[in-house]
């Protein structure tokens, strides 16, 4: 991400918080920050390692987690359940309602592609699930894959 799209997306997400009554402390800026500009999910752990070759400051892994929940919380950043790893949106800068978040994931080279699916698909997938007697908790899907450079070198 070049350095004018990044300071865009920052006080986008700073703003947000604003509006939201919480707070963008320099710390969260500095994890969403990094997550921003990594081209592959992050670890709690690996952020932590990251933020301190970053910063040129040590951050306990536990900050790190509790960091990643109020930014998941403010719809900033996504967790990768299948890894367990996180993801910045991609749609933090953008001005307009997006639809329910999809995570395409590269199996060779990890990186992860966030496509909407309309609502309407996630409500009928939903009503099929309650049939089967179940209730849909999450509709977070994650679909492993290959990404087109991957796919090409095949």
């Amino acid at each position: 991400m070049n350095k004018a799209k990044l300071k865009k997306t920052l006080n986008r997400a700073e703003e947000h918080c604003r509006e939201h009554g919480t707070r963008f402390t320099e710390k969260r800026k500095h994890i969403l920050q990094l997550l921003l500009q990594s081209e592959v999910p992050l670890s709690a752990y690996e952020l932590a390692t990251h933020y301190q070759s970053a910063f040129g400051e040590t951050i306990p892994a536990m900050s790190v987690y509790r960091i990643l929940d109020f930014l998941m919380a403010e719809t900033l950043v996504h967790k990768l359940n299948s890894a367990n790893k996180y993801t910045a949106c991609e749609h933090i800068a953008c001005d307009h309602q997006h639809e329910v978040p999809q995570f395409l994931i590269c199996e060779r080279c990890q990186n992860v592609k966030e496509v909407g699916i309309e609502p309407s698909i996630i409500a009928a997938l939903a009503d099929e699930i309650e049939r089967a007697g179940y209730h849909l908790t999450q509709p977070q899907i994650e679909l492993h894959c290959l990404c087109e450079r991957c796919f090409s070198a095949s």
